[in-house]
């Protein structure tokens, strides 16, 4: 978890700096050259920090999110945030391992998936035994829960 807050403090160190040094130096050399109407370099840096603005708020709002995750709210026998899962897709009869992490985090190809996702949260609460019903594309996937370690076992 700290390492994610320590990225979020970066990519928001970044981006500040973007807007507060970068950036106006960008919006007065472009208003050098004359005609704001018809100057695309001044439109593409007003554009560009419309962006980081909206971005730099994104990553404020979440690294405050994260500073109020309580370790003591997560269950300790229930799926929830941190959380290894080994589920049986019961269709295909296949086990598959999930980690359930932030959306930062997210990293399907390696089993990281967001709590946010249709699966994590179709597992979030769940426990050892239960089975999590996702709708996909090809319809609903049915997974049961054979094996879970939560975020307190692994600490």
């Amino acid at each position: 978890m700290n390492d994610i807050k320590k990225k979020l403090q970066e990519e928001i160190a970044a981006l500040e700096y973007e807007l507060r040094n970068e950036l106006p130096k960008e919006i007065l050399k472009a208003r050098a050259h004359g005609d704001l109407s018809e100057n695309a370099e001044y439109h593409a840096a007003k554009d560009r920090q419309g962006l980081v603005n909206a971005r730099l708020n994104h990553l404020k709002k979440r690294l405050a999110d994260m500073s109020m995750v309580n370790l003591d709210k997560i269950p300790h026998d229930k799926v929830g945030l941190g959380s290894t899962v080994v589920v049986l897709d019961v269709r295909r009869e296949e086990e598959i391992t999930y980690n359930l992490v932030t959306s930062e985090e997210a990293d399907a190809a390696k089993g990281k998936i967001s709590t946010t996702s249709p699966i994590g949260r179709a597992l979030l609460g769940k426990e050892v035994g239960d089975v999590a019903r996702v709708q996909s594309p090809g319809g609903v996937k049915e997974m049961e829960i054979l094996k879970l370690t939560t975020i307190h076992d692994a600490e």
